[in-house]
């Protein structure tokens, strides 16, 4: 199952993130009505800035914008063993 990024509802109750019982975006017009290149820059450097790269991908992938993955998720650097 994908791991959605799960806002605190009780800080900010429209969040865009927010989801229902059944895991299925409650704003969805919201990021569907959003061109590519505005969707690149939420979620850089607006409301998606901040979460972690697993949730951003599987955000996307529920949004049919896989294609946007490797513009959006930054490249995760892992120290030498």
């Amino acid at each position: 199952m994908a791991r959605f990024h799960q806002p605190d509802l009780g800080a900010n109750p429209d969040d865009p993130f927010a989801r229902d019982t059944e895991g299925k975006l409650v704003r969805r017009s919201f990021w569907l009505d959003m061109s590519d290149r505005s969707l690149v820059l939420a979620m850089t450097q607006g409301v998606g800035a901040d979460i972690p790269n697993e949730a951003k991908r599987a955000h996307l992938a529920d949004l049919g914008r896989e294609h946007l993955i490797d513009q959006i998720c930054r490249q995760e650097i892992l120290p030498p063993e």
